[in-house]
C-alpha cells in the first residue's frame, strides 16, 4: 500500500491530465458512434441539410474560382491594353456602339491610328481567310491572318525559329509567311520549315518563321494552328475580296501603352476615327471599338451570378442542416434522459455530459461534411462536363467546407448539449 501510495504521489497532475483527457475523448467518440449507428436512418436525415449545403458550396466555389482563373488567362492572352476596331454597328455591354452601313476600315484609318504614337504602341489590320496549304504531297486546312509587322507585339508572341516579316515586305505584298507550331508539325513533321515553300491555291509562299508554341486558348481553340502573312498579300493574292474599299484592312487591332488608361485612350481613338471618317457631331458611329477586358468580364458575369445563387442556396441549406442537428439532438436528449441521470449519479460531471453531446454533434457535422465534399466534387465534375463551366477544385476549398460543416454542427449542437448537462440527476432518473 505504501509503495502504491508513493507511486501515486510521484505522478504529477500534468502527467495524469493528458491521459484523462485522451480517455474522455476516446469514450466520447465511442458513445457518439454507437448513438449514430443505433439511429443510422435518423442520423442520415439529420446530416442531409449539411450534405446538400456543403456539396452546393463546393460546386459554387469551384465554378467561381474556375471562372476567375479563366478570366485571368483570357485577359493575359488578349491583353488588358488591347483594343479591336470593327466596321459597322454593334451593341456591347448595353451601350450602342454604332449604326448604319458596314463601311470598311482602310489603310488610311490604320495609318491615322499608328501616327498617334503618344497612345499607340502597336497597331495592325487583320484580314482572315480559310486556306489549304500544300507541300510535298501533304496538305493542311487552316486560317491565315493578314497582318503587319506590329501584330507580333499586339498578340504578345515571339518568333521561335526564323524571323518576322518586315515593314517593306508588308508594303510590297511579299509572298512570305510565319506559321504556328501545329502547321509546322502537320506539314513538315520534325523537319525545319524555315525556308521551305508551300502553295496556297496557285500562289507559292516561302516560310520565313515559326511562332513560339502557345497551346489551346481558354476557349479550347488551338492557337498554334495559324498562318500569318503580310496584310497586303492576303488582300490581293489570297482573299482577293477587298470590296468597295481597295485598301480594306478588315479589323484593326491596337495595343495601348501599359502606363496609360485604356478607357481614356479608347475615347481619344474613337474621336480620331469620327473625324477621319467625317462623322458629324451627334451622328452615330459606323465603327465599334471593343475593349477585350470589358468583353471578357461581361462574358463571365453569368457564371459569377450562377455561383452566387449556388452559394446562397448552400448557406441556406447549411442553416437548415444546423437547425436539423439541433432539433434531433434535443429529441435525443429527451430520449436519453434516464441515461444522463444514471451517468450523473455514478459521478459524471456536467462538463462530461456537455462534452459527450458536443462530440456527437461534431461527428454528425464531420460525417455530413465528408459526404457533402464527395457529393460536391462529383457535382463539380458533372457541371464541367455537361454545362462546360470552367472549374477549379482547391484542396483548401474542400478542407474549409468540412471545417464549416463541423463548426455549424457544434454551434447548433451546443444548446442541446448544454440542456443535457444541466439536467438534475434525481429528476432524470425518475423520467419515464
Amino acid at each position: 500500500m505504501n509503495d502504491m501510495a508513493a507511486r501515486r504521489g510521484l505522478e504529477s497532475p500534468s502527467a495524469v491530465r493528458p491521459a484523462a483527457i485522451g480517455m474522455q475523448i476516446s469514450s466520447g467518440l465511442s458513445i457518439a458512434l454507437k448513438a449514430i449507428r443505433t439511429n443510422s436512418v435518423r442520423s442520415l436525415l439529420t446530416m442531409l441539410g449539411i450534405i446538400i449545403g456543403i456539396g452546393a458550396a463546393i460546386v459554387a466555389v469551384s465554378i467561381s474560382q474556375g471562372a476567375g482563373e479563366q478570366l485571368k488567362q483570357q485577359i493575359a492572352s488578349f491583353g488588358t491594353h488591347n483594343l479591336q476596331i470593327r466596321p459597322g454597328a454593334s451593341f456591347f455591354g448595353g451601350r450602342r456602339q454604332g449604326a448604319g452601313t458596314a463601311r470598311a476600315l482602310s489603310e488610311r484609318d490604320l495609318e491615322a491610328i499608328r501616327e498617334r504614337t503618344d497612345l499607340v504602341e502597336a497597331a495592325s489590320g487583320r484580314l482572315q481567310s480559310g486556306i489549304t496549304l500544300i507541300t510535298q504531297g501533304r496538305n493542311w486546312q487552316t486560317m491565315v491572318l493578314g497582318v503587319n509587322e506590329d501584330f507580333l507585339i499586339i498578340d504578345n508572341r515571339r518568333i521561335e525559329a526564323g524571323r518576322n516579316f518586315t515593314e517593306a515586305e508588308v508594303r510590297s505584298g511579299a509572298r512570305v509567311a510565319v506559321i504556328g507550331r501545329t502547321v509546322a508539325r502537320e506539314l513538315f513533321g520534325g523537319g525545319d520549315p524555315v525556308g521551305a515553300r508551300v502553295r496556297i491555291n496557285r500562289t507559292p509562299i516561302q516560310i520565313i518563321g515559326v511562332l513560339e508554341e502557345r497551346g489551346a486558348s481558354s476557349f479550347g481553340q488551338d492557337q498554334d494552328d495559324t498562318v500569318w502573312m503580310p496584310l497586303s498579300t492576303v488582300r490581293t493574292r489570297i482573299g482577293r475580296d477587298a470590296g468597295p474599299v481597295p485598301d480594306n484592312v478588315g479589323t484593326i487591332a491596337v495595343r495601348i501603352f501599359d502606363d496609360l488608361d485604356v478607357l481614356a485612350a479608347q475615347s481619344e481613338l474613337e474621336e480620331l476615327l469620327r473625324l477621319r471618317r467625317n462623322i458629324r457631331p451627334g451622328a452615330e458611329d459606323d465603327f465599334a471599338v471593343f475593349n477585350f477586358a470589358e468583353f471578357i468580364r461581361a462574358r463571365n458575369e453569368t457564371e459569377a451570378l450562377l455561383a452566387f445563387l449556388l452559394a446562397a442556396f448552400s448557406v441556406t441549406s447549411l442553416i437548415v442542416g444546423g437547425i436539423g442537428i439541433m432539433n434531433i439532438m434535443l429529441v435525443s436528449v429527451t430520449e436519453r434522459t434516464r441515461e444522463i441521470g444514471l451517468r450523473r449519479a455514478v459521478g459524471a460531471r456536467r462538463r462530461d455530459v456537455l462534452f459527450q453531446f458536443l462530440v456527437e454533434a461534431t461527428m454528425l457535422g464531420l460525417l455530413g461534411g465528408m459526404i457533402g465534399m464527395l457529393l460536391g466534387v462529383a457535382g463539380t465534375h458533372l457541371a464541367s462536363n455537361l454545362g462546360e463551366f470552367p472549374v477549379l477544385i482547391s484542396p483548401w476549398t474542400l478542407a474549409g467546407a468540412v471545417g464549416v460543416a463541423v463548426l455549424i454542427a457544434v454551434f447548433f449542437g451546443y444548446y442541446p448539449a448544454r440542456k443535457a448537462s444541466r439536467l438534475d440527476p434525481i429528476e432524470a432518473l425518475r423520467f419515464e
